[in-house]
């Protein structure tokens, strides 16, 4: 199973100055406060922090999904504050795997369609998006399970499909918000598991958002916020 490296030199995630507040009446409430975070190629890194605290608003920012109001936020180098929304689109496709604490598969799609859905969109041919797929089903150790919808899937099996989808088109950065968070103590270790040893053979960049201490000391850094900043732990 081949995935892309990062070989430009350049950070894969570089949030710089980053600010990200809203106005309730006269107040306006920060959620990141003149924030900084780097995430080297290769490197793990879980994000330890309460609830209310701005985790998942990091993880928007970080994963374009939202716009600083201010700083930047630069993947492989390219700073993404000024960009149009079709580049940061296509940014996203390429780049940035999410995943969430809920699966969000497609319903009416087995999974290994779901697998294939993003490469598909990206222009790869059906066979080759077919044989990917079926390769990380296989490293997920669910592979006997492609044919069978969502629906027919326990919530380990569903979260490991969204893991592979999530790397399907080989990214170079890896978003997961509390990606075990729906889960049993028990499914939740195979998840992490697997999850683990995804990211160490393809090397991915990962940012993970979690409660878990035992998911968090599998990563190279874990990072915390307060006041509005990233902090090491």
């Amino acid at each position: 199973m081949s995935d892309r490296m990062n070989k430009s030199g350049h950070p894969v995630l570089q949030m710089t100055g980053v600010s990200r507040y809203f106005v309730q009446g006269e107040n306006q409430i920060s959620i990141l406060d003149d924030a900084n975070f780097t995430l080297e190629a290769g490197e793990t890194v879980a994000l330890v922090a309460p609830s209310g605290t701005g985790k998942s608003t990091l993880l928007h920012l970080a994963g374009l999904l939202e716009h600083p109001d201010e700083g930047d936020v630069l993947i492989d180098g390219e700073a993404c504050g000024g960009l149009s929304d079709d580049r940061r689109t296509a940014i996203r496709r390429s780049d940035i795997g999410f995943v969430y604490q809920f699966h969000h598969l497609l319903p009416e799609f087995t999974a290994l369609e779901n697998i294939m859905m993003p490469q598909l969109i990206s222009g790869l041919s059906n066979a080759d998006a077919k044989e990917r797929a079926e390769q990380l089903l296989d490293y997920m150790r669910i592979g006997h399970r492609g044919s069978h919808r969502p629906s027919e899937l326990s919530g380990g099996e569903q979260q490991r499909v969204a893991i592979a989808r999530a790397v399907a088109n080989a990214p170079l950065l890896l978003l997961a918000d509390e990606p075990t968070g729906n889960l049993d103590p028990e499914t939740a270790g195979y998840v992490f598991e697997a999850l683990d040893a995804l990211v160490r053979q393809s090397g991915l960049s990962t940012l993970i958002a979690t409660h878990n201490h035992d998911l968090a000391s599998l990563m190279n850094r874990r990072v915390t916020l307060q006041d509005g900043k990233v902090v090491e732990l």
